[in-house]
């Protein structure tokens, strides 16, 4: 009962969006899709804490959209405006709450709330697309206004990475739940090229002393992965502000290029900084994963991962 209050009280916004708010989202005037996605997140927030006659119970909005185009942002936006009614997690937590309480005290749970958001909404096995598929009807029926962030259409998850074409029923009953808002634009941490800070084992030695940070070997650091669940990773990196990293080298397989990207989302959510000595950390996941069926995972990671990388 207590990891299950604890549970869903950590469902919350992030370090990292913590200031984030509507009024802080910059649309790109370039893209109309941007200022567009803002008027309907308001909308949908609007409806979802009854401040408007249309009510967003029972209904669903889904952002669509490349990475770095401000959908967390947006997603955070929502879940600061309804405040105490809101959940906010990502995928991998919703699923963890499933199979710590049960499916059905999971549900009852967050029934409570008027409004749960979901970041980074991916589907990458059978049984994920089932649970998660059943958990979002079931919450609708309830009456939640459901909010969520992706990389890839409703309609179209799970492909390139399982027989998506055996779950069609599952995958279209999570489709059927939202209403698309797609956001087109660059990547805003990087209007150019990806950069990443190299610096020498001796200055990583110093985070320790300099920062009050944590040094560790990348294949340590990468071994040590494997032993954590990925829905233990922000309590595993609660309290690093900055990590030193020495001996960067490419990722093996997908098992450990999956886990990394894990860290690299609860890294880049606890406003953490990487100093990093060896390859650069542009380079760990090779060309076969950025061609593969997570290789939008993978670029966001490395954008993600830019954006944390400062030198000594």
């Amino acid at each position: 009962m207590v990891e299950g209050a604890e549970l869903v009280a950590s469902l919350t916004v992030p370090p990292h969006f913590a200031d984030a708010s509507f009024d802080t989202y910059r649309p790109d005037p370039q893209f109309p899709s941007q200022a567009d996605a803002l008027s309907a997140v308001r909308t949908f927030a609007a409806g979802a804490t009854g401040r408007s006659r249309r009510g967003s119970a029972g209904r669903g909005i889904y952002l669509d959209g490349g990475f770095g185009v401000g959908k967390t942002h947006l997603l955070a936006s929502l879940a600061s405006d309804a405040g105490r009614h809101a959940a906010f997690g990502t995928f991998v937590e919703y699923t963890h709450l499933v199979g710590a309480l049960g499916f059905a005290r999971a549900r009852d749970a967050l029934a409570h709330f008027r409004v749960v958001c979901i970041d980074e909404f991916e589907l990458d096995d059978p049984g994920d697309t089932v649970l998660m598929a059943r958990l979002m009807r079931e919450l609708a029926d309830a009456g939640v206004a459901l909010a969520a962030t992706s990389n890839t259409l409703p309609d179209s998850l799970g492909e390139g990475r399982f027989a998506a074409d055996d779950f069609t029923r599952e995958i279209q009953a999570v489709a059927g739940v939202f209403d698309v808002v797609s956001i087109d634009g660059p990547d805003y941490r990087h209007r150019g090229e990806l950069a990443f800070v190299n610096s020498s084992p001796e200055a990583v030695a110093l985070v320790s002393d300099k920062w009050g940070g944590v040094v560790e070997s990348w294949p340590e650091l990468v071994s040590d992965l494997q032993h954590v669940h990925p829905s233990r990773l922000g309590a595993y990196v609660d309290g690093v502000r900055y990590l030193g990293v020495t001996d960067v080298e490419p990722l093996r397989d997908q098992a450990q290029a999956l886990r990394v990207v894990s860290l690299v989302d609860r890294l880049y959510e606890a406003d953490a900084s990487i100093v990093a000595s060896g390859a650069s950390l542009g380079e760990v996941f090779t060309s076969e994963m950025l061609a593969g069926g997570y290789r939008k995972k993978y670029f966001r990671a490395l954008s993600r991962l830019s954006a944390m990388s400062v030198g000594d």
